[in-house]
């Protein structure tokens, strides 16, 4: 008992360790103590119940009732019996938490709040997975297969997570499953006494053996190399602009912004659960005074590291307060107009950004908790989220002419804002020698970045597509400038790269397009707007938009004076500070786009028109399903029903047949030809058989144990009592597998197929609807043969591994050393 008392503590705490993963989407550590204290509620009472003696199934009853009680001490309703015993509302109360916990999963993404939808389907889950574990590992002494439902819990964040879940969660969750493994290992050594060597010496139960040691010196250099060898070989580790997400994402603009106390929220891993759908999800609606406005902007990624675009932690005043004046820090020659919008973020999207039009002035309806940044232009939060939220504002909207971003001079050297917002991770000579060749002869600085927009054309070869190519070169921006295939995030990093390699601030910007949906002055953004863009400083001027992703892949692309189409096929010129409104974009970003044949529609990312996607008819896939399940419970009643008729073909000839060239007279030659008495035998067998299937489908007891005749009149007193022809036949079966087994010569000419339908229909018309249904489609004959197999098979495997592991003991180091010092 204090073993199993011993093994149920380990395994509690393995439960927990295995839950270590769940870390990296919880933004706190609420849910580590609330499964804290359900895992030792339930360890708790199943110690009781093992020392009370209690029965496996009585162990697991009260694990049960254990979790449920945790969960109702954890997660009230209100109307609990003193405090701790559910009632009915509690049940129903938890069912709204299970239903919470839907709509908060799709709404909410790594790092996800501590709501009680979460936290309760997070202990239920946990307490579950502790329950199993300590059913397996020690009810069944079985605590390998424990490590299924551990593994269960890891597959959460993985399957939420849009980066690689962090390796130390998992290291600290394997050692937990090791743990048990070992424990159980003591605890069956020490069940058995106590260890020797081959000279006699004690062991220690902790002492390995050499063998066991030489194979974990193996395993952990198995495990380094398969962590170490991806990083190394170029092509297979997870690439730099598959990285950006660090500050973008993927799709139409997959990316994390900035917020909250760690400066990072990561927004497209919250919008994992919409962008992942082929539906169209709503998430903004915007009403500006602006005919053309530009994009909608929630954030920013301004800080280039070897492992991607990363956003700043943001720091700023609160927006209920006067905000910087855009006008004060610009000079002649950009115009400006004065806004006002206001916005209204559905339940779809929850993240501590708002979406804001740049260049913020004044703002209603937010208070003091909400922050604006003037350096990276967003309005985010340490404490709120913006999910449900509406509200207004005024903004400005700056727009350019080519002649004055031309105009404007190059920061110098030791700016802090050019030394900060051009550093790259290192030289890349791909890149360098790009940027050289592309700037070449260029006087000013937008001339420059324009060379570096205008490069990223179909002219070039550049195409959108969600679906990117990889490469070998071990680093994407070079796979991404080689294939020159990808969508809005490659081409707003790839852009912003450059740029910095020029030597110009630049950063990569997140929010919104116009898309096509608008009711008068009212735009409706969903999922298919997403978008990605660069942002280029001009001193005296400020950030100005440069979007390099084509605009046929991009519904309700803008396009600008200053940033023109470049794969328009009538080239425009609009009038100075003049914007292309959105509905001239959408036309080359409607269905007809040439890039929307390349397009991965199934990813939710697909930039079509803003009209749902039209999905395939999934009745089809319902009605595969159903057959699929209809052939598969089909096998056993057609593997009856061939048994059946193998073993009737057999019986069908037993009988002598005379055969005469005519009448028979005196002088008619006759021929006879005898049963074959092998023949005749095996008929009677395949017959007899095919009785004793037939009990066993209609739940008749068979004894092997009997003689054919004692169950046959066991089969005639107890099922066939009324019945003279099932009670004849019975007994001729009875009869012919008596004669076939003892007799020198076997029972021939006797109908036995008539007698086996004879029995079967006795059998059939007493027995019930549910039997004779069964009989017909799930015959128990055929899954109790199939469990008999399973079960030899399983029995051959363990012999012959036990055969293979005998032999290999004969080579254990030990043995041989023993073996050489006795001779």
């Amino acid at each position: 008992m204090i073993a199993s008392r011993n093994t149920g503590l380990v395994a509690a705490a393995a439960t927990l360790l295995a839950a270590a993963p769940l870390s990296a989407i919880f933004q706190t550590w609420t849910w580590l103590i609330q499964c804290a204290i359900a895992v030792a509620v339930v360890a708790g009472v199943a110690a009781l119940t093992r020392l009370v003696r209690a029965p496996l199934w009585g162990q697991v009853l009260g694990m049960l009732a254990a979790l449920l009680l945790a969960l109702t001490w954890l997660f009230p309703s209100g109307s609990e019996l003193l405090a701790l015993l559910p009632t009915p509302s509690t049940i129903g109360h938890f069912a709204d938490l299970l239903a919470g916990s839907a709509q908060d999963m799709r709404s909410y993404g790594v790092e996800v709040p501590d709501t009680d939808p979460l936290l309760f389907i997070t202990v239920l889950g946990v307490g579950g997975v502790a329950v199993l574990v300590d059913f397996l590992a020690v009810g069944l002494r079985r605590p390998a297969l424990a490590g299924l439902p551990m593994l269960a819990i890891y597959s959460v964040p993985v399957a939420v997570y849009v980066d690689s879940v962090p390796p130390l969660p998992f290291v600290v969750g394997a050692a937990g499953y090791l743990w048990l493994l070992v424990t159980d290992n003591i605890d069956r050594v020490r069940r058995f006494g106590r260890r020797f060597t081959g000279d006699g010496r004690d062991v220690d139960v902790w002492e390995a053996s050499p063998l066991a040691s030489a194979g974990r010196r193996l395993a952990v250099v198995g495990v380094v190399l398969a962590v170490v060898l991806p990083l190394a070989v170029p092509g297979l580790s997870g690439g730099l602009l598959d990285r950006i997400t660090e500050g973008t994402g993927n799709g139409t603009g997959n990316g994390r912004g900035v917020g909250g106390s760690s400066g990072r929220i990561d927004l497209f891993a919250s919008l994992a659960g919409q962008l992942n759908q082929s539906e169209v999800v709503d998430l903004v609606k915007v009403t500006t005074s602006e005919q053309s406005p530009f994009y909608l902007r929630y954030a920013v990624a301004d800080e280039l590291r070897p492992n991607g675009f990363q956003a700043r932690a943001a720091s700023g005043r609160p927006v209920n307060r006067d905000l910087p004046d855009p006008g004060e820090r610009v000079g002649p020659g950009v115009q400006q107009a004065e806004y006002r919008a206001t916005v209204e973020v559905t339940k779809s999207l929850s993240m501590s950004l708002m979406p804001v039009y740049a260049e913020p002035v004044r703002t209603q309806d937010l208070n003091s908790n909400w922050l604006y940044d003037p350096n990276q232009q967003i309005v985010f939060s340490n404490r709120e989220s913006s999910r449900g939220r509406k509200y207004s504002f005024d903004y400005i909207r700056s727009t350019y002419t080519p002649a004055t971003l031309r105009a404007a001079k190059s920061l110098p050297a030791e700016h802090p804002l050019r030394r900060q917002q051009t550093a790259t991770p290192g030289p890349v000579p791909e890149v360098e020698e790009l940027v050289r060749g592309l700037i070449q002869g260029k006087r000013t600085d937008y001339d420059r970045v324009l060379a570096i927009y205008q490069h990223f054309s179909a002219n070039n070869g550049f195409t959108y597509r969600l679906s990117t190519a990889s490469g070998s070169s071990g680093q994407d921006i070079v796979n991404f400038l080689t294939n020159k295939v990808g969508y809005c995030q490659q081409y707003a990093a790839a852009m912003a790269w450059l740029v910095r390699s020029a030597g110009i601030p630049a950063r990569v910007a997140f929010g919104f397009t116009n898309g096509s949906r608008r009711d008068g002055d009212t735009y409706t953004l969903t999922n298919l707007n997403l978008h990605a863009w660069t942002e280029v400083f001009f001193d005296g001027i400020g950030w100005v938009p440069f979007d390099a992703t084509p605009a046929s892949g991009v519904p309700g692309s803008t396009r600008s004076a200053w940033a023109p189409d470049t794969d328009a096929p009538e080239p425009s010129t609009p009038e100075a500070g003049a914007t292309d409104s959105p509905s001239g974009a959408d036309s080359s970003a409607g269905p007809t786009g040439p890039d929307n044949a390349d397009r991965d529609t199934d990813s939710g990312l697909s930039l079509g028109d803003s009209r749902p996607t039209e999905q395939a008819p999934v009745w089809p896939w319902w009605v595969a399903a159903v057959l699929a399940l209809v052939a598969l419970l089909a096998v056993p009643a057609l593997r009856r029903r061939a048994l059946r008729r193998r073993r009737a073909g057999r019986a069908d000839v037993a009988a002598a047949a005379a055969v005469g060239d005519g009448p028979p007279t005196d002088d008619a030659r006759v021929m006879v030809v005898e049963a074959d008495p092998g023949r005749a035998r095996a008929d009677a067998h395949a017959a007899w058989a095919e009785l004793l299937d037939t009990l066993v489908d209609y739940k008749v007891r068979v004894d092997l144990t009997e003689t054919p005749r004692a169950t046959a009149d066991r089969l005639v007193r107890d099922a066939l009592s009324d019945d003279a022809e099932a009670i004849g036949a019975a007994r001729l079966l009875g009869r012919a597998e008596e004669r076939a087994r003892y007799a020198r010569a076997p029972l021939t000419g006797e109908p036995l197929p008539s007698a086996l339908r004879a029995v079967r229909g006795a059998l059939s018309s007493r027995a019930d609807r549910r039997t004779r249904l069964l009989a017909a489609v799930l015959p128990p004959s055929v899954l109790q043969r199939w469990r008999i197999a399973l079960a030899d098979s399983s029995g051959r495997l363990v012999a012959l591994t036990t055969r293979m592991r005998y032999r290999l003991l004969r080579w254990n180091p030990r043995r041989l050393l023993a073996d050489r010092a006795a001779r």
